[in-house]
This record gives structure tokens, C-alpha cells and sequence, in this order.
């Protein structure tokens, strides 16, 4: 954590150290109109001005990083600098230039379109930390659209991000959300019913930006140079461990983003979460939980689950597909860096990296759900494959399965219904327990027993090692849909407690049960609660 000595006294003092502006080409148009951006990697352009800005809530952690006590995060001019009404010294925004394949196919150029990089702030403990707008206006990549942010996306944005970081999830950070005074029209659900919303600007962390997509744009218009460009800047900025770039050291590089996707990957099925648009500019090649729009939390475990409308029909993104569709990502990844290998075969052996480092970490999560100490693929696949068929038998909460699982009776000899009791909290129909799932289960369970006694693993042991990867608090997407319906009526205090709580989502937090509750009925079908389209 930040001491009062490293922090800044003032928000001037913020350093900027803007790399990538500085390194990489620009694109030669300075007015801000939609456009095919070529020969450049990002275009200048303005954030909007906001008519009356309002700060709703900001990340003490974050402003950490960038050296920002609290008396500054309240401040007057916090609040109009981080909705994009002043720039500070050194701050030079611009947008990103990034192509990618939306739902599998090859979309062209696609850029930030509502997203402005205000530039890298070098902190006092020389780390950079890129500081990017969402929803701060229009740029030459917004297409059709005004590059603007509405409260409910962003209050999902900013809780969201918090909530992964303090799950132990690689993801981008959010430092502010911030009210424009301004209205934004949007149409949820693509229906044909616009209304005009609250909009609201939040103000992005991470080291870098950097997509898959990124790569691929330069590739699929064979800018082979400024694709060796990007490559080069990356691999000195981002990771320079591996050392000068080369031939050798891009594929180096490119197994890396390979171990770390399959790192962020195990960690979403982990917790349950649901990117819902894991196209190929939404990855991150930092191995980051990146642009957080029609995601959602695994209620009831279902492995064909996906929050995204746009997907409601094929479910590419769905749940149990988020290995593969990372693998299939990959694949693009190498194909766009495939002018620079000029082989396929290193190519290959540094994409089975994913394949190997997913499988080792894979295993290595399900044995610590279950409080294991170790995986062992003989006895443990048969083990997990039909727990995880149990749980779609019935309809039961992924989260507080696992959480309560920790609070089992280790003994056999009791009955199913003895062995289930404190796992009853997790069933949404209680009544669809039938007699032949209640055998099946504690079948199940005294299997689960026998393995547990069988390692000779204490029971705290086990229970303490459980609760440290099993959350007990998630951000539920009814929890969220509940802090957006405050928000809309000017009431920030859900956001509050919300960002409060999940800053310990491991912890039992002594009256915040009501938090840890399964989805309500009422939710079920809510807008914003089960379903989400890329506008929310």
C-alpha cells in the first residue's frame, strides 16, 4: 500500500511518461470524424465536455496505485479532470487502432470507439499504469454510434472490475465513476424502444491496453512493418524479461500471452463468470480481464449459460465454452504474427502452451474447490465429471455449492438427507430433490469423503483451503441490477457497499448474509438480472 509520503499533493503532480504515443506512429488526420485510420497505431482526439459532472464513486486501491490520496480522489477537480472536462500537464488522449473477429467472423476495423487514453502515469514506484475513459465521446472508430457511456453499463464496469481484482482474477482496473449531467439514448435490448438514460464516464486502469486484435489489424491489411513495430514496442514496454526483440523472443512472447490467458481463463471458471463477447479485441495480451460489457455471474450451474442477447441463439460465448473460444482466439493471435515467424510449426508448439498450462491449472483449481491438496487424474476426473453432471440435474447455485461443501459432515455412515443438510441453501426448487437425486448425491458425497480421508487432509485444513478459492460474495447480477436502480435515482450507496464487500468476497463478513443469498425470483427474467446486450 501507498504511505502518506509517496503520495502527490496535488493532481498536477501526476507524471506522464506516454510511451506509446511517443513510440509508435500517429495517425496523420487530426479532426475527429469516422474514418479507415491507416499507417497508424491510435488517433488524437478530445474527450467531450461534460455538462455537470458528478462523482459517484471511486476505488481507494486504485488511486493508490497512481499515488492518490483520498482528499484528491474528493475533490472538486478530480471530478472534472476524470470526466474528460481538464486535462492535466502531460496528458495527451488519444484512441486505439484494433480490428478483430466479433462471434467468429472477421470484422474489420474496430477501435476504440468509446474509449479515450488520457496517457501512462509513471508512478513513484516507476510502474505505468494507462488511464483510459469510457464513454468520454465519439472518436474516428465509433462507427455508427456516439461513443458515449450510460450509468447502468458503467456501474456494471466499475463494480465488476474491483470485484475480479479482489477475487484473485487478472483483470483491468477502475479507478472512478463519474456522472456527465448529460442523457444518453439507448435502446437495451436493440428492440426499437430508445430512452434517453443518465450517462456517466469511468475511468479505466491496467498497465496496457493492448489487444489480440491490435495484431490483427495490421496483419489483415499487411502492414507487415507497423505490425513488427507494435510487436517490438510491446515486447520492450510489457515484457521486457524476455529481452531484444527477435524472431525467438516473438515466440517467447506469444507463448506467454498463451500461459497467461490460460491462467485468467481457469480463474473465470473458477468464480463463475461469463465474459459474454470474448471476441478477439476484447483479449488482452497482458492475460487481463478486459471491456466488461454483457457479462454475468453462473447462478444455477449451467455450463450452456451466456448473459449476451446477441448470442442468445448460437452461445458461442457460453459458459462452458470460454477454454475453447480462448484457444480459438489464440489461434488468430498466431496467424495475425505469422508474417513474422514465417513458420507454422514454432507457432504450434507455442499455442500448445495454452493447452498444457490450462490443464495443469485447470486440475489445480477443481482439487482446491474441493479442499484437496493435490490432483490426482485417476481418481479425481470420474469424481468431478459427475459432480458436475449432479449439478444440472437440479437447479443449484455454482457458488454456494461450493461454499457450503466446505461445512460438510465427513461421515458416510449418515443418511442422504443428513449428508445434504448443509448444502440445502443452494437448490432454488428444493422440492425437485428427488429420492433418486438424493441417492446419487450422497453417493456422490461419501465418495467425495472417502477421497478427502483417503489424503488424510484435516478437516480445518480442508475447510480453510476451500473458503480461500470458493467465494462466498460475488457481484450477482441481480446485487448489481439493484446498486443501477439506486444509482438512476441519484442514491450511490449501494455502489458504496457493494465496492465495500467485495473487497473480502473470502471473508464471512458478519451481516452481509443477505448478500451471499441466491438469486431471488423476481430476478429471474429482469432485464439486467439474466439477459444483457452489448449496450449494457
Amino acid at each position: 500500500m501507498t504511505d502518506s509520503k509517496t503520495k502527490i499533493e496535488r493532481l498536477d503532480d501526476l507524471v506522464f511518461d506516454n510511451r506509446f504515443i511517443r513510440e509508435l506512429p500517429a495517425d496523420a488526420e487530426t479532426a475527429n470524424h469516422r474514418r479507415q485510420v491507416t499507417g497508424a497505431c491510435y488517433s488524437r482526439v478530445l474527450p467531450a465536455k461534460a455538462a455537470n459532472p458528478q462523482m459517484a464513486a471511486y476505488s481507494r486501491e486504485v488511486a493508490e496505485l497512481l499515488d492518490l490520496s483520498k482528499e484528491i480522489c474528493e475533490s472538486a477537480g478530480f471530478t472534472q479532470v476524470f470526466v474528460g472536462n481538464r486535462l492535466l500537464s502531460g496528458m495527451d488522449p488519444y484512441a486505439i487502432c484494433y480490428g478483430g473477429h466479433q462471434f467468429g467472423n472477421w470484422a474489420g476495423q474496430l477501435g476504440d470507439g468509446r474509449a479515450i487514453n488520457l496517457g501512462e502515469v509513471l508512478n513513484r514506484r516507476g510502474e505505468h499504469w494507462t488511464l483510459q475513459f469510457k464513454g468520454a465521446g465519439e472518436t474516428p472508430y465509433s462507427r455508427n454510434a456516439d461513443g458515449l457511456a450510460v450509468l447502468r453499463s458503467s456501474v456494471r464496469e466499475f463494480l465488476c472490475s474491483e470485484a475480479m481484482h479482489h477475487l484473485g482474477v487478472p483483470t483491468t482496473r477502475a479507478l472512478s465513476l463519474i456522472l456527465t449531467g448529460d442523457q444518453v439514448i439507448r435502446d437495451m435490448f436493440y428492440n426499437g424502444n430508445p430512452k434517453p438514460e443518465p450517462g456517466a464516464v469511468v475511468c479505466r486502469v491496467a498497465p496496457s491496453f493492448t489487444r489480440f486484435g491490435s495484431f490483427q489489424i495490421f496483419a489483415a491489411r499487411g502492414e507487415i512493418g507497423l505490425l513488427k513495430k507494435l510487436l517490438d514496442y510491446t515486447i520492450r514496454t510489457d515484457f521486457p524479461h524476455l529481452g531484444e526483440p527477435s524472431r525467438e523472443v516473438y515466440l517467447a512472447w506469444f507463448a506467454e500471452v498463451c500461459r497467461r490467458t490460460a491462467k485468467m481463463i481457469v480463474h473465470w471458471q473458477r468464480v463463475g463468470f461469463v465474459h459474454g463477447v470474448m471476441n478477439t479485441d476484447n483479449m488482452s495480451i497482458l492475460g487481463l480481464t478486459i471491456d466488461y460489457g454483457p457479462y454475468g455471474w453462473l447462478e444455477n450451474y449451467d455450463p450452456n449459460w451466456t448473459p449476451n442477447t446477441t448470442d442468445a441463439a448460437e452461445r458461442r460465448y457460453r459458459f462452458g465454452n470460454q477454454p475453447q473460444i480462448a484457444f480459438w482466439n489464440l489461434g488468430q493471435l498466431a496467424n495475425a504474427i505469422y508474417p513474422l515467424i514465417e513458420q507454422v510449426e514454432p507457432l504450434q508448439q507455442a499455442i500448445n502452451v495454452y493447452t498444457e498450462t490450462f490443464t495443469q491449472h485447470w486440475q489445480a483449481m477443481v482439487a482446491a474447490k474441493l479442499g484437496l491438496n493435490v490432483y490426482d487424474p485417476a481418481a479425481d476426473d470420474p469424481l468431478n465429471t459427475e459432480l458436475l453432471i449432479i449439478l444440472q440435474v437440479v437447479e443449484t447455485d455454482m457458488t454456494l455449492f461450493y461454499r457450503k461443501l466446505a461445512g460438510l459432515v465427513m461421515d458416510v455412515e449418515l443418511s442422504n438427507e443428513a449428508l445434504m443438510l448443509p448444502l440445502m441453501e443452494a437448490y432454488y426448487a428444493p422440492e425437485q430433490l428427488t429420492d433418486d437425486y438424493k441417492a446419487r448425491l450422497g453417493n456422490w458425497l461419501r465418495s467425495y469423503i472417502k477421497r478427502v480421508q483417503g489424503a488424510d487432509i484435516a478437516d480445518a485444513e480442508r475447510i480453510q483451503s476451500m473458503n480461500s478459492v470458493n467465494p462466498k460474495y460475488v457481484l450477482r447480477n441481480y446485487l448489481a441490477q439493484l446498486a443501477i436502480d439506486k444509482a438512476e435515482q441519484g442514491d450511490f450507496s449501494m455502489v458504496d457497499e457493494l465496492l465495500e464487500l467485495l473487497r473480502h468476497p473470502y471473508d464471512e463478513q458478519p451481516g452481509k448474509e443477505a448478500f451471499a443469498l441466491k438469486r431471488p425470483d423476481w430476478a429471474r427474467q429482469r432485464p439486467g438480472c439474466s439477459m444483457l446486450s452489448c449496450s449494457s
